[in-house]
């Protein structure tokens, strides 16, 4: 549903908009409905000038588990994946303004290479990244596979998205995944103080900064098509329904 997804412009932050996960009871974990939901959310903030920055935010104790898996499942039996995830994707990679996350509790799958898009992102002291793709027979997503060794370096790449290892607070930030780590009663009016002081900052000259610190987009956005393509392709196989399968009887 899409109150499973908040969109929210708060007043004491001008110019910032915020993209809420709102399915706490499931985690957070994100269906068709919340990308598409969340890509028209990112396409209005490129195109209304009153927004200056986007802010993802979860809820307490938890950002997001990832992907939903009854819709993988469903995929893996045999129906349609939806270019909802992929629409998004496009969508966070090409965003022409400042995006920022706050994090605070799990982190899982999306929920982890998600912030590899972002600009800034906070987290609390009790969150956990994890990319368990490949224990459930799938490869990288999100361009993961392209920017995470740019900014870790292999090994460390190697071991958050390939052997599935966790990532702790203290080691992302010395990763580079994330920017800044404080108490989770502090991470939302942190993340929003950052956006809004983004949101204040002359924003023809913080597009080029930005642009110029990013680079060219074109490899990321190639890269996200070619890792939907093994993704798509190991949903439908063999290893990873019988994943899936021991995954939903837990």
């Amino acid at each position: 549903m899409t109150d499973h997804v908040l969109v929210e412009r708060p007043e004491a932050y001008p110019g910032v908009q915020v993209i809420r996960f709102n399915r706490p009871d499931k985690k957070n974990a994100i269906t068709r409905d919340m990308y598409a939901k969340m890509t028209t959310a990112l396409m209005v903030a490129g195109s209304d000038p009153a927004i200056r920055a986007t802010a993802f935010l979860g809820t307490d104790g938890c950002f997001s588990a990832g992907n939903d898996m009854n819709d993988f499942l469903a995929f893996a039996m045999g129906g349609s994946m939806g270019g909802e995830v992929l629409d998004f994707l496009r969508a966070l990679a090409s965003a022409t303004k400042p995006v920022v996350s706050g994090v605070d509790g799990l982190a899982i799958g999306i929920g982890t290479t998600i912030h590899l898009h972002c600009d800034l992102t906070v987290a609390s002291v009790r969150s956990v990244f994890r990319t368990p793709f490949v224990d459930l027979a799938l490869v990288p997503e999100a361009a993961s596979s392209l920017i995470a060794p740019r900014i870790m370096g292999h090994q460390r790449a190697f071991a958050l998205l390939a052997a599935g290892e966790p990532l702790e607070p203290a080691a992302a930030l010395q990763a580079g995944l994330i920017w800044k780590v404080v108490d989770e009663n502090a991470v939302e009016e942190e993340t929003l103080s950052l956006a809004g002081r983004l949101a204040k900052k002359p924003p023809e000259a913080l597009r080029i900064a930005r642009d110029l610190i990013r680079g060219d987009r074109n490899d990321v956005l190639a890269r996200i098509d070619e890792e939907a393509e093994h993704f798509a392709a190991q949903l439908k196989s063999a290893e990873a329904r019988a994943a899936f399968e021991a995954f939903m009887r837990r």
